[in-house]
């Protein structure tokens, strides 16, 4: 009889079983999928990745959505692919937290502002800083292209919109008129107007070839963070830490509708390529998505642990991605809701 303490052997038939079974799930794993034989376009799936050490202050999409680039607290800027979730490259230079970015229509230029005072300019494919920008006396908080990419807006702490040539870094002029810090610049899809969002609770439009303050939105409660174009210029929309967002007319100035439904503050809106959604990031931890036509709400996304900075829609609208202060990027899809990828941090015991 053998005994239990003896060690089992297989041999002559039994071992060329087993043999034959790990080299079949072998195979399995690596035959490549249908989609993949097929050369279908790859879906991003749930992954983790470390994201930043701090919190994700910006999101945009660049090289026409395959790329997603993430600005935060940890004073670097990284470049992900969407599909698997890769980083790509992180891009350093500056000295405190990387506060907005943004990207040139033909995705080759980004510029991002910093609490180090500074906007900087980057060749997205080479992965370089081309461009310092210097000129704001205080943080600059907010950047922005316009549509044909020659010039650069930018507000800071200091309460002034400066403009700058892109190809030469030159200061073009200073728009002054805010109290208060200016928190977010955008132009209108035709390059004619600048929107300018401040702590002062107002918004102003500026003439983008004159510098000249052409009219001032007012009804927030509270400091204003964020605006937002709608692709055709009909619309303008705000996002307000009085919880609420304001959509208007910029032609008139004319306040046409109030969103609610947010429980604390409002830090970024970005509108759909097509117009027909609007995305709203609060500090309630939530990502709302609404009709802009009704002013109604359409879904409420739910998984950041921490208050959502920022949101950008893919170039196709097929995709939202959203920074958090929990320091992590994702990625959802539009037509059901569903999050499709994670870049986050690493657990406390892995961290340096």
């Amino acid at each position: 009889m053998r005994s239990h303490e003896a060690p089992l052997t297989l041999s002559g038939r039994p071992r060329l079983l087993l043999f034959v079974a790990l080299a079949l799930a072998v195979l399995l794993v690596t035959l490549p999928t249908q989609a993949q034989r097929d050369g279908a376009a790859a879906v991003p799936q749930v992954r983790h990745r470390a994201a930043h050490a701090d919190s994700v202050e910006s999101v945009v999409f660049v090289a026409d959505g395959r790329w997603l680039a993430s600005g935060a607290r940890d004073a670097k800027i990284k470049l992900w692919d969407v599909a698997t979730g890769r980083e790509l490259r992180t891009l350093s230079g500056h000295t405190d937290y990387v506060t907005a970015m943004a990207v040139t229509r033909d995705g080759r230029w980004l510029a991002s502002t910093s609490l180090d005072r500074t906007v900087k300019l980057w060749d997205v494919i080479a992965g370089r800083e081309v461009r310092d920008f210097k000129g704001h006396r205080d943080a600059v908080r907010a950047v922005a292209f316009s549509p044909d990419g020659r010039l650069l807006a930018s507000g800071g702490f200091d309460h002034t919109v400066k403009l700058w040539d892109v190809a030469t870094g030159r200061e073009l002029r200073t728009l002054t008129g805010h109290t208060q810090w200016v928190n977010c610049v955008v132009f209108s899809p035709d390059g004619k107007w600048i929107a300018s969002a401040s702590s002062d609770r107002t918004i102003r439009l500026w003439d983008a070839a004159t510098g000249r303050e052409l009219r001032i939105l007012t009804g927030h409660q509270s400091p204003v963070r964020s605006l937002a174009f709608s692709p055709d210029g009909r619309w303008l929309a705000s996002g307000s830490f009085d919880r609420t967002i304001r959509l208007w007319d910029p032609a008139t100035g004319v306040h046409l509708r109030t969103l609610a439904g947010h429980t604390n503050w409002i830090r970024s809106v970005a509108f759909s390529p097509d117009g027909r959604q609007l995305a709203s990031a609060s500090y309630d931890h939530t990502i709302k998505l609404w009709d802009p036509e009704t002013g109604r709400e359409l879904r409420t996304l739910t998984g950041h642990q921490e208050s959502v900075r920022s949101v950008a829609f893919s170039p196709d609208g097929r995709w939202l991605a959203s920074g958090s202060y929990d320091r992590t990027v994702r990625l959802w899809d539009l037509a059901t809701g569903r999050e499709l990828n994670l870049v986050a941090p690493l657990t406390a015991a892995h961290r340096h």
